[in-house]
């Protein structure tokens, strides 16, 4: 990676962050309550927080990827920082997952085009 390839992606990357913390926020403080499809997906994710694993809500017809991986970075950040447990599986702190998620979903997005330019520069 060359150096100004790397200036374009750390200000990309930090723009998106900001711009989706800034919406992150503003909906969070606006819609406190689980919306749209959150009204399955909270629920569930709380009861994964609790411990639950074996109930599941027949109306979700998506894998268990997300509550577990949510219930992972989660689970640990709340022992580390003394979140209570409603702090933690609040539906701001599963919704903060997700913006992380999509920071991740950019991440590779960029490897996978810096992958296909290493390719084409080498032809």
């Amino acid at each position: 990676m060359d150096k100004l390839e790397g200036y374009y992606f750390s200000a990309l990357f930090s723009g998106c962050f900001l711009l989706s913390s800034l919406l992150f926020s503003k909906i969070t403080r606006e819609q406190r309550d689980p919306y749209m499809d959150e009204i399955f997906h909270i629920p569930q994710a709380q009861l994964y927080c609790q411990g639950h694993f074996n109930q599941w809500d027949p109306m979700i017809t998506t894998l268990p990827g997300l509550y577990l991986a949510s219930v992972g970075m989660v689970k640990p950040a709340s022992w580390l920082f003394g979140w209570s447990k409603n702090v933690a599986c609040s539906s701001g702190m599963l919704r903060f997952v997700n913006l992380l998620f999509s920071l991740g979903n950019l991440y590779m997005l960029y490897l996978i085009l810096c992958k296909i330019n290493c390719k084409n520069k080498k032809n």
